[in-house]
């Protein structure tokens, strides 16, 4: 019996076609991107399993793919072995630590406000389903130094250009402030150590509702009146209102701030998508501290893009507050929705079929291919079989216009599926 040959569960093999349409819309956020000012860096997919567990990510911290200890460094013959006997780092969930971690390393040889492009692989052990793997692309973008809202809107206006280039309309931008939440949350009753457990139970109100919210609550054994206090003010339809969510804000910049960034890409949306305060926006992140946003299609069931203010994050490498926010764009899924609804069209360019015989000069056959790629095509060259006609086929079916017979023919002509 062979080896089996499926791919490790929660990851996948990509075809040619579905390759193309991948580096299609990777390449078009990362030139959207760099028009806007912004510079690609990489960072390692391995990180200080210590860094990783202290990033304050959340649910996320219980999906780290850890990695063994090497060589000497890893003793199994320890008695009473414990995870630290054996575990020294791990692969990175997201790219917003490794980022941080990144900028406190190379800050000298940085410029602030700092704009990066983080396009590249993260990895968690979760439960895989559609649009959801285990190994996946972020398309990041962050701004390191600027403390004003102005961030904020720059990102947003900058990740939805990303996608309307695409060709990806019909969406909506929700923001919210991780700011406002604790304050509606400590306004209930609720203390300053309750509010990250009240956030990430309120943070499931799209999929169980109020009352599950309320149940999850109680569950955790919280006061019964501070629950239905805050069952009250989370359920009262004038929050999505931000002027009506002033009262519980203890700085009154938060809303101020939040409404200008919603009135600034308000006006630059053009109808193509919306934007919008929405009191049930957490994001599941430990490390944000301000404003957070994200992006929902009604082509797919969860956000396609997320991201916030992460202030505090950076200072735990440099021990002093950088202010710092991210915008990411969950690549597979938008890849998902491109293939599914097939309302993208990936441009082929000029590409040819070169048809050569096995008692051709191989050299010549060669030489001929540079005079037409100098031409602009893209060339493949194709040994004449017994079944040329479906390898022709196949040709065309992989975005190939025309062919060319080596020593027959002067010009390329235009190649028809039979």
């Amino acid at each position: 019996m062979g080896i089996n040959a499926l791919p490790v569960r929660g990851t996948k093999d990509y075809l040619p076609a579905e390759v193309l349409l991948r580096d299609y819309v990777q390449g078009i956020i990362l030139d959207t991107y760099k028009k806007f000012g912004f510079q690609r860096i990489n960072t390692p997919i391995m990180e200080d399993i210590e860094r990783l567990n202290k990033s304050d990510g959340g649910e996320n911290l219980s999906m780290i793919f850890k990695i063994l200890k090497r060589g000497q460094k890893l003793d199994l013959s320890k008695e009473n072995l414990v995870e630290d006997d054996l575990v020294d780092s791990g692969l990175r969930y997201d790219l917003t630590m490794p980022l941080s971690r990144y900028f406190a390393n190379n800050r000298q040889n940085l410029t602030l406000p700092f704009k990066c492009i983080q396009i590249d692989k993260v990895f968690r052990a979760e439960r895989p389903q559609k649009g959801r793997l285990r190994e996946f692309f972020q398309c990041d973008i962050d701004i390191i130094g600027d403390a004003s809202a102005n961030a904020e809107a720059e990102l947003i206006y900058v990740t939805t250009q990303a996608l309307l280039n695409i060709g990806f309309e019909d969406f909506t931008v929700r923001v919210n402030d991780r700011r406002i939440l604790t304050d509606l949350i400590k306004s209930a009753g609720f203390s300053d150590e309750d509010v990250p457990s009240v956030c990430i139970s309120f943070d499931k109100l799209d999929k169980v509702g109020l009352d599950g919210v309320k149940a999850e609550l109680l569950e955790k054994e919280y006061v019964p009146a501070v629950v239905e206090k805050f069952m009250e003010i989370i359920g009262g339809n004038d929050l999505s209102d931000l002027s009506a969510i002033e009262k519980f804000c203890s700085d009154a910049t938060v809303p101020a701030n939040l409404k200008k960034v919603i009135e600034t890409i308000r006006a630059l949306t053009g109808g193509k998508f919306n934007i919008v305060y929405d009191k049930s926006l957490v994001r599941g992140m430990g490390y944000y501290t301000g404003m957070v946003f994200e992006i929902v299609s009604t082509k797919f069931g969860s956000s396609v893009a997320g991201g916030g203010r992460y202030d505090k994050m950076i200072g735990k490498f440099l021990g002093e507050t950088v202010p710092a926010v991210g915008f990411s764009i969950g690549f597979e899924r938008i890849c998902e929705i491109l293939k599914d609804s097939e309302t993208v069209k990936v441009p082929q360019g000029k590409k040819i079929v070169l048809v050569y015989a096995d008692g051709d000069d191989f050299g010549a056959v060669l030489k001929k291919t540079a005079e037409l790629r100098a031409d602009g095509w893209t060339v493949n060259m194709l040994k004449r079989s017994k079944k040329l006609g479906k390898q022709l086929d196949a040709m065309v079916d992989n975005g190939y216009s025309h062919s060319f017979n080596f020593g027959e023919s002067t010009e390329p002509k235009e190649l028809q599926k039979k």
